[in-house]
């Protein structure tokens, strides 16, 4: 029997150099949290502690610690899986982070400690926590992925038949370096299919057929079989499935059936026949978007309030520059379940620039249309702050897609596949695809793709994930 071979680099050394550097960030940032408590201006916020000095703050500074690692190991955070996987673990940090600030203060309230936990310390070293947290864990990242450690990282993977699906995976993972899965060859489902494979020269190595699996796991090291094909009998289909348990080799099938909302999949049954399909998916589910309305509405009033003084110096810039136009500009634009609406912005171009922009999707650098403060509102996506007031009013979410413009929406979904599924979800003034680079004139299709990861994966960790993300990428990428 086969199992795959140890590898103590990636399955112990890393993790527990993970849960070191999460120890040590987590007492920092609880050490942090009790010098703003204690000796910074802030502390005058709370109420007095009796002797709360340091030396006996300290075993609470550590139960602290320890209830937060306990958290990350029960949410599975130092799985080896997620060491490449970077954003994955962040939602983790946030979730466990979330959920230790409650228990951390809920055995404040029930046990009687001396000195007593201030409710103010617990909010300033969460603060800090996951500040810190989030430092370590992208300077570790960027070390590990830089350096030829990251080999030994990735899980080796094969993929057994050789399809415009396998190609499609081969070239994601062939994109990343650092992407968790390394394919090292394919597996033919037939001697007779191996020789088309040999002929459309993919780069990468035949292993051998599907009869020949058991060997290639052993022979290769390898860590996973991705399914290609969706033709199989399920005889066949067992064999390998079984293969792999045996070898302890993961495995997984790409439902060719489905290109979108993959997370929104549910097997149920009609009488006793299984049914694969989509079901509601998580962002639309009636406590989730109740959830997300109060974290908009929170924001909204907030952005408001922060962008005020912001808008009223660019509004009067607008004015000496361009005065024979408006402050604001008002364009129609498409929202949920294909819902119209007015979006709000700054103006950043002379007033007649709207009358000969309905060819463009957007605007290109250099565009001679652009006001000199418009183009420093749009380089740091200042003339976007008014859309506060569409997150107030319920049309937009602080998180989603893009909202376009109905004669873009039309021609866009003619052109590029599941284009209009993206309006499942309210648009957003900042989402997945922006934060990942995905602004102004860039590719398309790679924007719809991470719009509907964003629907298909949400999360309220999600949405906190790209706000903070969204700081600190807020410079336009174009």
């Amino acid at each position: 029997m086969h199992r795959s071979p140890a590898n103590p680099f990636r399955d112990t050394i890393v993790p527990l150099l993970l849960i070191a550097g999460d120890a040590l960030a987590t007492f920092a940032g609880l050490a942090l949290g009790y010098w703003l408590r204690y000796a910074s201006p802030l502390g005058d916020l709370g109420i007095d502690v009796p002797d709360a000095s340091f030396a006996r703050y300290l075993p609470l500074l550590l139960v602290g610690v320890a209830l937060l690692l306990a958290t990350f190991v029960q949410l599975g955070l130092y799985d080896t899986r997620l060491l490449l996987r970077r954003y994955h673990s962040l939602a983790i940090i946030l979730k466990g982070s979330a959920l230790w600030l409650v228990i951390y203060l809920g055995i404040s309230l029930v046990l009687k400690f001396d000195p007593p936990i201030s409710r103010l310390f617990v909010l300033l070293a969460f603060a800090g926590v996951v500040v810190l947290l989030y430092s370590w864990r992208t300077f570790f990242y960027i070390v590990l992925t830089r350096s030829t450690a990251v080999r030994q990282l990735r899980r080796r993977a094969v993929l057994l038949g050789w399809n415009g699906f396998a190609q499609a995976i081969a070239a994601e993972i062939a994109r990343d370096p650092a992407h968790p899965y390394d394919v090292v060859g394919v597996v033919a489902r037939t001697p007779e299919t191996a020789a088309p494979f040999a002929d459309s020269n993919p780069g990468l190595p035949l292993l051998g057929t599907a009869d020949e699996l058991s060997g290639i796991l052993a022979r290769e090291s390898i860590d996973a079989v991705i399914i290609t094909r969706l033709d199989l009998a399920p005889a066949e289909v067992r064999r390998i499935v079984e293969l792999c348990e045996r070898a302890y080799v993961e495995w997984k099938i790409v439902p060719g059936a489905f290109d979108i909302f993959l997370s929104g999949l549910r097997l149920q049954t009609i009488g006793r026949v299984p049914v694969l399909g989509v079901e509601v998916l998580a962002i639309n589910r009636l406590f989730n978007r109740a959830l997300k309305r109060l974290v908009d509405l929170v924001g909204a009033v907030v952005g408001l309030g922060l962008a005020a003084p912001f808008v009223v110096v660019l509004a009067g810039l607008i004015k000496w520059e361009s005065p024979g136009g408006p402050v604001f500009f008002r364009q129609q634009r498409i929202g949920a379940k294909h819902r119209p609406f007015t979006l709000w912005k700054l103006r950043s171009m002379v007033p007649e620039a709207a009358n000969r922009d309905d060819a463009h999707q957007s605007t290109r650098p250099g565009d001679d249309r652009l006001l000199r403060i418009g183009a420093v509102m749009r380089r740091w996506n200042l003339d976007e702050l008014p859309q506060f007031w569409n997150v107030l009013r319920g049309e937009m979410s602080l998180v989603g897609p893009r909202p376009e413009r109905p004669y873009h929406v039309e021609r866009l979904s003619a052109e590029i596949p599941h284009y209009l599924p993206r309006h499942v979800a309210k648009p957003g003034m900042t989402g997945w695809a922006q934060v990942n680079g995905l602004r102004g004139d860039t590719n398309l299709a790679a924007r719809v793709q991470h719009d509907i990861y964003y629907i298909e994966n949400w999360s309220i960790w999600l949405d906190v994930q790209i706000l903070l993300l969204t700081f600190v990428r807020w410079k336009s990428a174009g």
